[in-house]
C-alpha cells in the first residue's frame, strides 16, 4: 500500500459534496420553500441534536458543550420543540417517518419525562411508521435506570453506546474513563427494556493505543455481544476542534501503526462472528446491516452505514444538517443564534447547498463505492442520463490508483482491490470534483 495515500485527510463521504462545500447562499427562505415542495409520497427519517455532555471527552469531534446545570438543557429542548412545529408547518403534507435517530453530545442527558415529550411531538408532527427505527446515541457513564425504562417505554429499538477503548492508559489521556461493568449494566438494562438492537462505537489512533489494546477492548466487547460496531480512525483536528489540544501529540500512533491498529480490530471482530459492512462497521450475521449489503441495497448518511434509504433527511436542532430533494441545509451552530431565529418563528437556517444533476451523480457514484468497495459507472451513468467516459475524463486520479494496484478497472466497472478497501474513501475522492488540495479539515485517509 502506497504511504503517501495514509497520510491524505479526506472526507468520510457521508453527503456529497461535504459540508465544507455548503455556502449562506442557501437561506431560510430557500430552506422553507424545499420544504413545501417536498411530495406527499416521500419517506423520510428524523436526526435529532442534542448539543450537551456532562463532561468533555478530549478526542471528540461533535458540536457540543458541558452543561453543568439543567436550566440550559430545558431551555433548548424548549427551542428544539419549536423548531419541530415551525418545520412541520413548512410541509405541505405529514412526512411518513421510519427512522429517527437521536444524536449528540449525549441525548440522554435530559430527563425521562422530557425525552417521553419529545418523542410524543415527533408523533403528532410526523407519521412515524409503527415499525420505525429509533435510534438514541448513549453514554453508558449516564445512564441511568429511569432513562433506560424511559427510553423502551417510547419505543426506542436502537441504542449506540461509546465504549472507544477499555484500555485505563488512553481512557485517562482522553478524559474519558468508562469500565467495562458500566458498560455491561447499560447494555443489560436497555436489553431487557426492549431496547433490541445495542452498537458499540470503537476508536483506534488514540493517544498510547496499541494493537494489543485495541484487541483486547474488542474481547471485552464481544463478550457482551453487541448486534453492531462502528470502528473510526480518530480525527485529530485541534486547529479546529481545540479541547483536542489536551491530547499529547506526542503520544498519538503514526500512521502505520494506525494501520495496523484498524486491521486488527478488523480481524478479531471477524473471528467473533461479526460480517465486516462497508469501511468501518461490523455487524452479525442475521443483522439487517448484512442483508442490505448483500442485496446491495446498502446506504451511507450522516450517521454512517444504514438501512434508511428514505427521500429526506431532516435535520433538527443546532448544527444538525438536512438533505432535501434540492440540496443539503444546515441550521446555526452556535446555541445562542439557534435559539435567537427559533423563537423568532423563523428556521434556522445558516447555510445550505443546492444539488447539480452532476452532483447527484457523483453522490450515487462516491455511495456505491463506499457500499460496495465497487460501482459500474455504466449503470450509475445511464441512472443520470450521461455517459460514463464523461466521468472517467475529470478523474485523472483515477489513473494514479490503477498505477498503484489500488483500483482495477473491469470495463465500466471501477474495483478496489481487495487489500485496499481501507482506501475506499481516498478511491472515492477521485470522482470529488470539490476536493481542495489541503485538505486540512478532515481526517486522515487511516
Amino acid at each position: 500500500m502506497t504511504d503517501h495515500y495514509r497520510e491524505e485527510r479526506l472526507p468520510r463521504y457521508t453527503s456529497y459534496p461535504t459540508a465544507p462545500n455548503f455556502t449562506g447562499v442557501v437561506s431560510a427562505a430557500i430552506h422553507a420553500d424545499w420544504l413545501s415542495s417536498i411530495e406527499k409520497t416521500a419517506t423520510a427519517s428524523l436526526y435529532l441534536h442534542v448539543p450537551f455532555c456532562r463532561s468533555m471527552c478530549w478526542y471528540c469531534g461533535c458540536h457540543t458543550t458541558v452543561a453543568q446545570r439543567d436550566a440550559p438543557i430545558a431551555d433548548y429542548l424548549t427551542v428544539l420543540r419549536r423548531e419541530i412545529e415551525l418545520v412541520s408547518n413548512k410541509l405541505a403534507n405529514p412526512l411518513a417517518v421510519r427512522h429517527v435517530h437521536f444524536g449528540g453530545g449525549t441525548p440522554t442527558i435530559v430527563t425521562p419525562e422530557e425525552f417521553t415529550d419529545l418523542i410524543g411531538l415527533l408523533r403528532e408532527q410526523f407519521l412515524i411508521a409503527a415499525d420505525a427505527e429509533i435510534a438514541v446515541e448513549i453514554d453508558p457513564r449516564r445512564l441511568t435506570c429511569a432513562m433506560t425504562a424511559a427510553l423502551g417505554r417510547a419505543g426506542v429499538n436502537r441504542a449506540s453506546l461509546g465504549v472507544q477503548s477499555f484500555d485505563p492508559t488512553v481512557q485517562k489521556a482522553i478524559n474519558r474513563v468508562q469500565s467495562v461493568e458500566q458498560t455491561a449494566t447499560a447494555t443489560a438494562g436497555l436489553r431487557s427494556a426492549g431496547v433490541r438492537g445495542v452498537n458499540f462505537d470503537l476508536i483506534y489512533g488514540l493517544p498510547h493505543q496499541t494493537v494489543q489494546s485495541c484487541v483486547e477492548t474488542v474481547e471485552q466487547c464481544v463478550a457482551l455481544r453487541p448486534d453492531r460496531f462502528a470502528v473510526f480512525g480518530y480525527a485529530h483536528i485541534p486547529t479546529f476542534k481545540k479541547h483536542q489540544r489536551k491530547i499529547d501529540e506526542a503520544a498519538l500512533p503514526d500512521a502505520a501503526a494506525r494501520l495496523d491498529q484498524a486491521a486488527a480490530i478488523a480481524q478479531a471482530l471477524v473471528a467473533a462472528g461479526y460480517e465486516r459492512i462497508g469501511l468501518d462497521h461490523f455487524a452479525l450475521p442475521d443483522d439487517s446491516l448484512v442483508q442490505a449489503q448483500a442485496a446491495g441495497l446498502l446506504h451511507r448518511n450522516f450517521q454512517g452505514y444504514t438501512t434508511d434509504s428514505s427521500d429526506v433527511l431532516i435535520g433538527l436542532g443546532a448544527s444538525a444538517i438536512s438533505r432535501l430533494p434540492q440540496g443539503y441545509v444546515q441550521n446555526e451552530v452556535v446555541l445562542g443564534r439557534h435559539a435567537e431565529r427559533v423563537l423568532r418563528g423563523e428556521l434556522p437556517t445558516s447555510k445550505g447547498y443546492g444539488l447539480t444533476a452532476d452532483d447527484r451523480l457523483r453522490a450515487d457514484l462516491i455511495e456505491r463505492l463506499m457500499c460496495d468497495f465497487e460501482v459500474d459507472l455504466a449503470q450509475v451513468c445511464a441512472r443520470h442520463q450521461t455517459r460514463p467516459e464523461a466521468l472517467m475524463g475529470t478523474a485523472p486520479r483515477l489513473q494514479a490508483l490503477v498505477a498503484d494496484g489500488i483500483v482495477h478497472l473491469d470495463g465500466n466497472v471501477v474495483r478496489i482491490a481487495s487489500n485496499s478497501h481501507i482506501l475506499v474513501r481516498t478511491v472515492a475522492s477521485a470522482f470529488d470534483a470539490y476536493l481542495t488540495s489541503s485538505g486540512g479539515a478532515y481526517s486522515r485517509a487511516v
